[in-house]
C-alpha cells in the first residue's frame, strides 16, 4: 500500500470488528521458541509485521504454515542456530523478543540491534540489565547484539524506567532459569498478561502479570500449546477516534471493554457518547465535542500508541487542547503532515498545544510512522475535499484490512 487516497467528510456507521493484538501476537510468536515443540496460534492479525516476524522464524529454521483466517501452525524443534545477522530484524522492534526466547532455549542468541518506528530514543538497556541480572554476559559491537550464558539463574530485577519490551523479554529469559525471578516496577500493560497466559499455557510458573511484581519461578522444560491471541486495544481505540471524528455512529466488536477505558473515559469527556457491552463497544459522535488535556501514560494510562490518533481529532475540535507525550519523544514528527492540513499545533518539546479548526483541508502529505499513519487517516476523514497519504506502507504494520474495514462503514477511501 503506496498510498491511501480519502474523500472526507462521509459519517462513519455500522460494525467493524478487530484483529488479534499485535503488540501480544508478535512476543507470543518468538515465545513459540520456548516450546521447542509445535504451536498453534489463532486470532493473530494479518499485517505486516506478522509477515516480517515469520519471515525472521524460517530464517532461523523454525517450520511455519500461516492461514490468512489468522491461524498458524509453527514448529520451532527444527531451530539449530539461534544466530540471525540479518537486516530483516531492523524492520520492526519485536525482533528484540529473539534475546529472550533463544537466551533461555539455547543460552546463546545473536541479532542485529532492532528497528522499527524512529518516534525517538527506544533503548534496550532495561533488558540488558535484566539479562545480566540473571547471569548472561552482553556485548554490543558494530550493531550486533550478542548473549550469552553457561546458566541462568533466577534473580531480583528492578526496572528503572516501566518498560512493556524489557518485561517480556526478562520474562521469558526467566522462564526456564534455575530459582524464582522477581520483576519489579514492571509493566502492566494487556500484552503483559496475555504473553504470560500464553508461556503458562506451555508449562510456565509466572504469576503477577497485570500488576507491578512479576514473579517467574523457572522450570525444567516447556512444551507446546493451543492459544488465541487477545483483540488489538490499539486498533479499536483507533476505531472509537475515528468514529468520534467522523461523528459516526459505529459498534466495534471483539474487544475486551476494560482495555479501552483510558480511552472511553476521555471521549466520554470530550462528550462523545460510549457504551460497553459483553465483548464489543458503540461510539457516537457529535458536532459538540469539547477540547480536553490527554497525557500518555504506562497502562491504565492513555496509550502512547494512541496519542497521535487523539490528537488528529482534537484538532479538529473547537477549544484549546494539551496534549503531553510522556513516553516516546520523538512522537510528533507527523504534526508537519497535520499542519499541511490546516491544523493549529505547536510542539513544545514533549508537548502539544492544539488550537482546533474548524475546518481541515485536503492535502498530500505523508505517513511518518505507524501511529502517524493512523492520526492521518483520521485527519482525512475529518477534512473538506480529497487528502493523499503517502508512503502508507507504514499503516500495514499494525492495522489489518484498514481500507476494507473503513468502506464498510461508509468511508470514501481508496489504495493504490
Amino acid at each position: 500500500m503506496d498510498k491511501v487516497i480519502i474523500e472526507g467528510g462521509s459519517k462513519l456507521s455500522g460494525k467493524v470488528d478487530i484483529s488479534g493484538f499485535k503488540n501480544a501476537a508478535l512476543p507470543i510468536i518468538v515465545g513459540t521458541i520456548l516450546a521447542n515443540d509445535k504451536c498453534k496460534i489463532d486470532n493473530l492479525p494479518m499485517i505486516g509485521d506478522v509477515y516480517n516476524l515469520v519471515k525472521i522464524m524460517e530464517m532461523l529454521g523454525a517450520k511455519v504454515y500461516l492461514d490468512e483466517s489468522g491461524y498458524m501452525d509453527i514448529d520451532t524443534s527444527t531451530i539449530r542456530d539461534p544466530i540471525l545477522i540479518d537486516e530483516i530484524t531492523r524492520k520492526m522492534r519485536a525482533s528484540y523478543y529473539l534475546l529472550g526466547a533463544c537466551l533461555s532455549r539455547f543460552g546463546e542468541v545473536k541479532v542485529l540491534y532492532p528497528g522499527g518506528c524512529n518516534i525517538g530514543v527506544r533503548p534496550i538497556d532495561q533488558h540488558i540489565k535484566g539479562f545480566e541480572a540473571l547471569g548472561a554476559k552482553v556485548e554490543v559491537e558494530h550493531g550486533v547484539i550478542s548473549c550469552k550464558a553457561n546458566r541462568l539463574i533466577g534473580s531480583k530485577i528492578y526496572l528503572d524506567v516501566v518498560s512493556v519490551g524489557a518485561t517480556i523479554n526478562i520474562m521469558m529469559a526467566a522462564t526456564m532459569a534455575e530459582g524464582t525471578t522477581i520483576i519489579e516496577n514492571a509493566a502492566k500493560e494487556p500484552h503483559i498478561v496475555d504473553m504470560a497466559n500464553f508461556i503458562n499455557a506451555m508449562g510456565g510458573n509466572i504469576r503477577g502479570a497485570g500488576t507491578d511484581i512479576i514473579k517467574v519461578n523457572g522450570v525444567n522444560k516447556l512444551h507446546g500449546c493451543n492459544y488465541s491471541v487477545i483483540p488489538d486495544q490499539i486498533e479499536a481505540g483507533t476505531y472509537m477516534i475515528a468514529a468520534a471524528a467522523a461523528k459516526g455512529d459505529v459498534i466495534i466488536n471483539n474487544v475486551i471493554p476494560k482495555h479501552l477505558e483510558p480511552i472511553s473515559a476521555k471521549l466520554i469527556e470530550m462528550g462523545v457518547e460510549v457504551a460497553e457491552y459483553g465483548d464489543s463497544i458503540r461510539v457516537n459522535g457529535n458536532s459538540n465535542m469539547k477540547s480536553v488535556n490527554v497525557k500518555t501514560l504506562p497502562y491504565p494510562g492513555f496509550p502512547t500508541d494512541l496519542q497521535q490518533p487523539m490528537t488528529a481529532l482534537l484538532s479538529g475540535v473547537k477549544g484549546t487542547s494539551i496534549v503531553t507525550e510522556t513516553v516516546f519523544e520523538g512522537r510528533y514528527k507527523y504534526v508537519d503532515e497535520l499542519k499541511r492540513m490546516g491544523v493549529d499545533i505547536t510542539v513544545d518539546g514533549r508537548t502539544a498545544i492544539i488550537k482546533g479548526v474548524d475546518t481541515l483541508m485536503g492535502s498530500k502529505i505523508r505517513a511518518t510512522d505507524l501511529r502517524g499513519g493512523a492520526a492521518l487517516i483520521i485527519a482525512g476523514l475529518m477534512a473538506n475535499g480529497t487528502t493523499e497519504i503517502e508512503e502508507a506502507y507504514h499503516i500495514e504494520r499494525g492495522y489489518e484490512n484498514l481500507i476494507s474495514k473503513l468502506l464498510n462503514l461508509g468511508a470514501k477511501v481508496k489504495e493504490e
